[in-house]
């Protein structure tokens, strides 16, 4: 059975110094109370890369990831990155289509469903995020926009090995508002991914799909113990790194 994943997002927070140090606190907090079902995954900016792999290695379940890719191996892509640098930083995962890359930056589904595609060749496994704004929600566009962008998203890439594929559920109206979806909102959105990927994916039981939108250590634990939660997605509650192994060990 596939381990449960607990992400941190650092965004565009922390210098080299800063993120190479929360590394080490987290490693230092957790110290052997990482459960045996779960795997610590960091996501910090690109600058970090190198120094936060440095502070994992030889470390046990513990894992590297990249914020976002450009589909080519290399080229005249001015500010972006490729697959190819991430996974000689040291990466093995990578984000595609969060929201703020969607909503601020534009991205748009066919161009993320090239770089899932892209992604799972070049040998990384890929976390989808896709999620509802508060507008579409209250206008009962859930079920629409979620496997809509679930769709467009494997669009390319058919067939995923659950290994290497993990949805991310981040509902837009949740994420760095303080905002939480309620149990019963994160428990019928989830099973609706799942409803999805069942019959879609020959591998679609055991896709695992994470929470992300405002966790924090005293609402982690309710959130990992619903049906269909493989793990969480944390921005703001993983840049300290005591906040983020109560989170790890909920």
């Amino acid at each position: 059975m596939l381990k449960k994943i607990m992400a941190a997002n650092w965004k565009m927070y922390k210098t080299r110094d800063d993120a190479s140090r929360t590394a080490r606190e987290l490693v230092v907090a957790v110290g052997d109370k990482l459960p045996d079902d779960r795997e610590v995954l960091l996501i910090p900016p690109f600058t970090a890369l190198y120094g936060v792999s440095e502070m994992l290695a030889g470390q046990t379940g513990y894992f590297l990831g990249g914020q976002n890719f450009y589909p080519e191996q290399e080229g005249a892509y001015t500010g972006e990155i490729s697959p190819q640098q991430l996974t000689d930083c040291g990466c093995s995962f990578a984000l595609v289509g969060h929201s703020e890359r969607r909503h601020v930056l534009g991205e748009r589904d066919d161009f993320l469903a090239e770089k899932v595609l892209y992604g799972l060749n070049s040998n990384l496994k890929i976390i989808l995020c896709i999620g509802e704004t508060i507008e579409e929600r209250k206008q009962g566009l859930v079920e629409q926009v979620l496997l809509g962008q679930l769709e467009k998203g494997l669009a390319r890439a058919g067939q995923v090995k659950a290994e290497n594929f993990i949805i991310a559920y981040e509902p837009v109206w949740a994420i760095g508002t303080g905002e939480t979806a309620g149990p019963e909102d994160i428990a019928q959105a989830h099973d609706l991914i799942r409803s999805w990927l069942e019959p879609n994916q020959q591998e679609g039981k055991d896709i695992r799909i994470l929470y992300g939108g405002s966790v924090k250590p005293d609402n982690c634990a309710t959130i990992i113990s619903l049906d269909n939660v493989d793990g969480v997605l944390v921005g703001g509650a993983s840049l300290k790194a005591d906040s983020f192994s109560k989170i790890v060990t909920a």
